[in-house]
Parts: C-alpha cells; structure tokens; sequence
C-alpha cells in the first residue's frame, strides 16, 4: 500500500490535457491531414473536435474512465473515495455522450490501452 503523503505525490504529476495518448492522436490526425479543434466547448470537452465530419473524439484514460482492461485496477487504499469518484466519471461520460448524440455528433471514444497497442505495431 502507498502512503498518503507518496499518493498525493503522484496523483499531482498527473496532466489534465496533452497526456501521452492524446499527442499521439494529434500526431496521427495532423499525419492523415484533418483539420481538427482540441478542447472545444462542447457537453463533456472532447479533447478533439472535427466539424466537418461533427465528430467528437475522446481520448480516455483506463484508470480514470474504469475501462474494463489489465490497465485499470481499483486502488487498495481509500476505496470509497475512488469508488464514488471513478464511477461519478463513467455517469458523467456517459450523460456527455448522450447529450452529443442527441445534438447530432457522432462520439468516439478513444482508449488509452488501445492506443498503446497500436504504438507498438508502428515502430
């Protein structure tokens, strides 16, 4: 189990925007030439927009979202805390989605652990 004090510590280094997997989407949309906007205000603040093809584009991180992979595992300590937070994140993706769908977008979820994979077969 980790400290407190050593858990706050990594918790803080954590990016909220420009993380590793969304530079490698920028990289791949720039590469395939698609015009793109990041961070719009849109329900949810998908990391990359295409307004042409009025797609939102999520890039999701495993442990955040609760994806169901090897990559995402329920910390041992303070359960509840992350419990109630990790689960408030799955309902709020969940309304943003709707809400971008019924607004005529079409959503796209991107996973980390996918992302991941495919870095290895491009190298």
């Amino acid at each position: 189990m980790i400290s407190k004090k050593k858990r706050s510590l990594i918790m803080s280094k954590i990016k909220r925007k420009n993380t590793q997997p969304e530079v490698y989407v920028e990289k791949f949309l720039r590469s395939k030439k698609v015009k793109f906007t990041k961070q719009v205000k849109l329900p949810g603040k998908p990391d990359f927009f295409i307004k042409s093809f009025k797609r939102a584009i999520f890039v999701n991180g495993c442990f955040w979202h609760m994806h169901k992979c090897k990559k995402f595992k329920m910390p041992k300590s303070n359960v509840l805390f992350w419990s109630k937070k990790l689960k408030r994140n799955v309902e709020r993706d969940k309304y943003n989605c709707k809400r971008l769908r019924n607004s005529g977008f079409k959503v796209l979820n991107v996973w980390e652990c996918n992302l991941e994979r495919v870095r290895l077969y491009a190298k």
